[in-house]
């Protein structure tokens, strides 16, 4: 398996994944964001730690998708994230109505 290989097969599946986050992205109330992840979810909870002179943040999302190219599956029901770094979380706007 060559290089361009590799890169051919990672480049379908981020364009699957896009399609997919595309498709779903409407089910869900909230966009996390975390240094290593994105994920989608229907509530989070976001709770600062004291560590020594250090802080972390520990995250409780709840009905979650997460952008992954390597997991088999991407729905979760719960996912519990710790991170050292900030947290970006937006609530997503839901149209008023829809369009037939």
């Amino acid at each position: 398996m060559s290089i361009d290989d590799i890169e051919s097969y990672e480049n379908s599946r981020e364009l699957e994944l896009f399609r997919e986050y595309r498709d779903v992205v409407g089910l869900f109330n909230y966009v996390v964001e975390t240094e290593r992840r994105f994920y989608l979810c229907n509530s989070v909870d976001i709770q600062a730690r004291p560590a020594g002179g250090d802080v972390f943040f520990e995250l409780s999302l709840t009905d979650a998708w997460v952008w992954d190219i390597y997991r088999p599956s991407r729905f979760v029901k719960s996912v519990r994230v710790v991170t050292f770094k900030d947290v970006n979380v937006e609530e997503l706007s839901k149209p008023e109505y829809e369009l037939p």
